[in-house]
């Protein structure tokens, strides 16, 4: 009787599913292929993935009833979507198998672009890169200017990937005004990256005009997703214009829209801005909350972005002040896993890229201006007087690096060896007071020097803050400007300048370097896990505005490389 219960309730069911179906593929069957091809793009580009799966289904079954091998193939491209890896790739090589009988020059590279796109949402970038290189390869030989189109822009964000912002930028502003062969869905997510891109490179007016009018229209039209994408962007921008009430307000939103409709990727990186605010405005619990929560979207997905290394940085850090061991121990383990894999694409990439890309594209250049010169004799001697002063400029240069590289290999291992050498002095067992006032003296007995229309009471006034400012190594913070500094003295800019210039042998700029560059040598050698950090981090730390500045003020100071000697530290650790 029992049997018979549980028998009668799945029949029920069954029953229901069955009604169910039908009503959907008789509604379905009203619609001819195009229409249904428009109405799974709308619910995948909405993520209404159940609704898109559908659709993909029935009109692969009723184009293989219907024997038309178009529409099949274009069946098995839907059916890819929203797949695990083996799923996914099993659809796209039974595309691959029926694309020998079509007549379609967007064959074989729609495939490699499919591949190329389903790897990078699977976070495997590598062979992301790969097959987009090899569909870029396909879609020029057909000259297909829609595919050439979409595998220069999947380039073009893997350069982002890489930090190469300013050639994203070139390659978006492009295909943003050249949109002959895109769709409206192209043109969008090439504004949306390139509103992302302008932030990249700090041109916060470009970005916001972009955000704004994505803002207008996809509210206007009730375009959810849009419009929580946009958003996302709008909460960044705030971020790095410092506005960091407006950039939780809209992020906050942002993220329970995210969260709520299971879109991972979105919902990371605006939980890691958000973190970024919340660093800001130092509610750590905040910040806390949000990179816990990315760490169990990244467990549950496996796909990693770069910023993650600053989220686990954080979370051990954290921990290591609350002295909770197993939890820092736990994200020291995970920073390590995800570096490890980040460290990997972040290679194979940075150097492909240039190889199978950058360097395909130059000796196209090349093979055009080579044309030109067989139609213009003239210009072909001028043309190999230019590449044979080019090649011995190759071999000078070639010849110069590996002397420089050795001289500053040099260099670092001289620098590391005194500070491992050096000992501590004893002014660094006395008090701070003591310590400032015995310094002071020091100078003041050694110079002699006398600077005009300064009283002694100030020049030694200000000696005093000086050693106050370098022991408490007030110096490593961000904006410190001759001015400032002067403020917070309370004496003038001018007078500052003056003792600087006079005890400290060096304009106030190099005075500010030297400082700096002197801690940054002490504690790469002495702390690993300062090493350990994205140059990026090390620089802010050190009060630089960009890694840049940092690298360029280290090399003037040390007459080494910033890489060269990190390098050389962890050798000599080995």
């Amino acid at each position: 009787m029992k049997n018979l219960k549980y028998l009668f309730i799945l029949l029920l069911i069954y029953g229901k599913y069955y009604s169910q179906n039908k009503v959907i593929i008789d509604t379905l069957s009203k619609y001819n292929y195009l229409e249904l091809e428009d109405k799974f793009y709308n619910f995948k580009d909405n993520n209404k993935i159940k609704e898109s799966k559908i659709i993909a289904k029935y009109y692969l079954e009723r184009a293989k009833r219907q024997r038309k091998s178009n529409n099949v193939a274009e069946g098995y491209v839907f059916m890819q979507y929203n797949q695990n890896l083996a799923t996914s790739l099993k659809y796209i090589d039974s595309l691959e198998s029926i694309s020998n009988e079509l007549f379609d020059n967007r064959y074989p590279a729609r495939i490699y672009l499919l591949k190329g796109k389903m790897y990078f949402d699977h976070d495997n970038e590598k062979l992301a890169f790969d097959n987009f290189i090899i569909a870029l390869s396909h879609a020029k030989k057909n000259n297909n200017k829609r595919q050439i189109a979409i595998a220069d822009l999947q380039i073009a964000y893997l350069n982002g990937y890489i930090g190469k912002h300013k050639e994203t930028v070139k390659v978006l502003e492009h295909y943003y005004k050249n949109t002959e062969f895109l769709t409206p869905q192209d043109i969008e997510h090439i504004k949306i990256s390139l509103a992302d891109a302008y932030i990249d490179i700090y041109e916060y007016d470009k970005a916001l005009k972009l955000i704004k009018e994505g803002l207008k229209e996809s509210s206007k039209n009730n375009e959810f997703i849009k419009y929580n994408k946009y958003l996302i962007l709008l909460g960044r921008h705030y971020l790095e214009t410092k506005n960091y009430s407006q950039s939780i307000s809209n992020l906050e939103t942002c993220k329970r829209y995210f969260l709520k409709n299971n879109l991972d990727f979105d919902a990371n990186y605006t939980m890691l801005y958000l973190g970024e605010s919340y660093i800001k405005t130092n509610k750590k619990d905040k910040v806390v909350d949000n990179f816990i929560k990315i760490d169990s979207i990244i467990q549950k997905t496996n796909n990693t972005f770069p910023e993650l290394r600053d989220v686990y940085t954080y979370l051990v850090d954290y921990y290591k002040e609350k002295k909770d061991k197993e939890k820092q121990l736990y994200y020291i383990e995970r920073f390590l896993e995800v570096d490890k894999v980040l460290d990997s694409q972040f290679k194979y990439i940075s150097r492909e890229l240039p190889r199978k890309y950058d360097a395909p594209k130059l000796l196209k250049e090349k093979e055009n201006i080579i044309s030109d010169l067989e139609k213009k004799k003239y210009f072909l001697f001028s043309s190999l007087g230019i590449l044979l002063l080019l090649l011995i400029a190759l071999v000078v240069s070639v010849y110069r690096s590996k002397k420089s590289e050795k001289k500053y290999r040099e260099i670092a291992q001289d620098l590391i060896k005194s500070i491992n050498e050096k000992r501590p002095e004893t002014e660094e067992k006395q008090e701070p007071e003591d310590f400032i006032s015995s310094k002071v003296d020091d100078i003041a007995k050694t110079e002699k020097s006398v600077i005009r229309n300064i009283s002694e009471d100030t020049v030694q006034k200000i000696l005093t803050e000086l050693e106050h400012f370098e022991h408490n190594e007030l110096f490593l913070q961000k904006g410190i400007t001759l001015s400032s500094l002067a403020k917070d003295f309370k004496t003038n800019s001018t007078y500052l300048s003056d003792v600087v210039n006079t005890y400290k042998k060096k304009n106030f700029a190099t005075y500010l370097n030297d400082l700096r560059i002197d801690y940054a040598l002490n504690r790469l050698v002495k702390d690993k896990k300062f090493r350990s950090y994205k140059l990026t981090v090390v620089a802010d730390e050190l009060g630089y505005n960009n890694e840049q500045a940092f690298a360029s003020a280290f090399r003037k100071k040390t007459g080494t490389i910033l890489r060269t000697y990190i390098k050389e530290i962890n050798q000599s650790l080995e």
